[in-house]
């Protein structure tokens, strides 16, 4: 099966090239090079952002925005495999915290940037679990533009409406998800919005289903290899996954996660189950909070927040190591913080930024982060090791297409050779 993230083939395939330029992190240069998967009509405009407020305090450098279209980062890290293996890295690129962020480590691909938390203040304002993703041994190694919620349910208001249901609230279940999937078919709508083109949504959508299952113990379990990955508690998961997965959207397998975000803008659909990537997206499309769409925590999951923290990283190969670094300081100053994140849809991770003028869902979101419990994401190759990641994108899709719990185990087991119960 081809697999849709590839980030370990493009670490085996950059460890295996040599040579290549040398690193300049003492010379002053006139470029640098940042490259992103932020393409969409949200994200990019968040990105030019970072970009802007860099140009801005650097005029003299030349800034190539190296920003390829590729949902979570896939073909990112296609092109990442091929310029590593020439010797030919960009300065600075995008992944995400926790196991993805050591992985780059371990190849010895990018750099130590301890030194930008200690001159922006990150290393005393940001999130303990958070800090403590972004650092391994001893140091730290990027930084985060910001922190997104994976476990959200958003919902189109008019659709629900029409359809006689009732606003979703504070303690809604997953048996109130259910029938209110059914109400909707029922009225001759699309129930659920899924971006299946972009494979991780699915992968996020079974995430938040488990979570809601096994909550914050269980995430526990799988981050420490004691999880049961043929229990019942995955079956239960598995089941509930099924149901709300058969409500899709028939043409969900030619959209990407924007394009899904964008037919829920348009009341197309009732439900849509992502990260909240999703909210900036839904401005975008010109949707209003509270008027168009609303949300709660994905049922089951309430009290948890399941970060999704996009990081940018230096290169050890850097030719433009100083403006490299300098760029990560750009991401860091609360200023930029708050301007990209208000575009982005995702949140500061830093304690000193006055939220006070974000949106109403951002807002509720920085609440979240700071009071709730911060897991990391297994879709985005946090909690996890990127082969067991791989993994569990083909075990997702195996069961989507057979709705048979076995189809999920045997391929998770199959990919990965997983001990069990546990997990790597």
């Amino acid at each position: 099966m081809k697999r849709y993230w590839i980030l370990a083939l493009a670490l085996v395939v950059a460890a295996c090239g040599g040579g290549g330029q040398a690193a300049n992190f003492k010379d002053a240069t006139d470029r640098l090079e940042v490259v992103s998967w932020w393409v969409s009509p949200s994200e990019h405009p968040a990105f030019e952002v970072l970009l802007n407020a860099f140009r801005s305090a650097n005029p003299k450098v030349n800034v190539i925005d190296g920003a390829i279209a590729g949902g979570g980062g896939s073909n990112v890290q296609v092109a990442l495999a091929a310029r590593l293996r020439a010797g030919d890295p960009p300065d600075v690129w995008q992944t995400f915290l926790g196991s993805s962020l050591r992985a780059w480590v371990d190849a010895g691909r990018i750099a130590d940037v301890s030194a930008v938390y200690e001159r922006t203040g990150l290393d005393h304002t940001m999130p303990a679990t958070l800090l403590d993703a972004a650092t391994y041994r001893v140091k730290a190694w990027g930084v985060p533009t910001g922190s997104h919620r994976g476990n959200n349910l958003w919902f189109n208001l008019r659709v629900l409406h029409d359809a006689g249901i009732a606003v979703p609230a504070a303690g809604y279940t997953s048996e109130n998800f259910a029938s209110d999937l059914a109400k909707v078919a029922a009225a001759g709508r699309t129930p659920l919005c899924l971006g299946g083109k972009d494979r991780f949504t699915a992968t996020e959508l079974f995430e938040n289903t488990l979570l809601g299952v096994i909550g914050r113990d269980g995430w526990a379990k799988i981050r420490d290899d004691s999880f049961d990955w043929t229990g019942p508690q995955l079956k239960d998961a598995l089941t509930r996954f099924g149901d709300v997965v058969s409500r899709a959207d028939p043409s969900a397998g030619a959209l990407t996660w924007d394009q899904a975000a964008k037919k829920l803008a348009s009341g197309d659909c009732a439900f849509l189950s992502m990260n909240d990537s999703v909210y900036g997206e839904l401005v975008a499309n010109g949707a209003a909070e509270g008027k168009d769409f609303g949300y709660v925590p994905y049922p089951g999951t309430a009290g948890a927040y399941l970060a999704i923290v996009d990081t940018f990283v230096v290169s050890a190969q850097a030719k433009d190591g100083l403006n490299a670094i300098k760029f990560l300081e750009t991401i860091a100053d609360p200023k930029t913080s708050l301007a990209f994140n208000k575009v982005k849809g995702s949140v500061p991770i830093r304690n000193d930024v006055d939220v006070s003028s974000l949106p109403a869902y951002q807002r509720q979101a920085s609440e979240a982060l700071w009071h709730d419990k911060i897991l990391l994401s297994m879709t985005h190759g946090e909690l996890m090791p990127s082969a067991f990641q791989q993994a569990l994108y083909d075990a997702v899709a195996a069961f989507v297409q057979s709705k048979n719990s076995k189809s999920f185990i045997d391929t998770l087991q199959n990919s990965i050779a997983v001990p069990i119960p546990g997990g790597r």
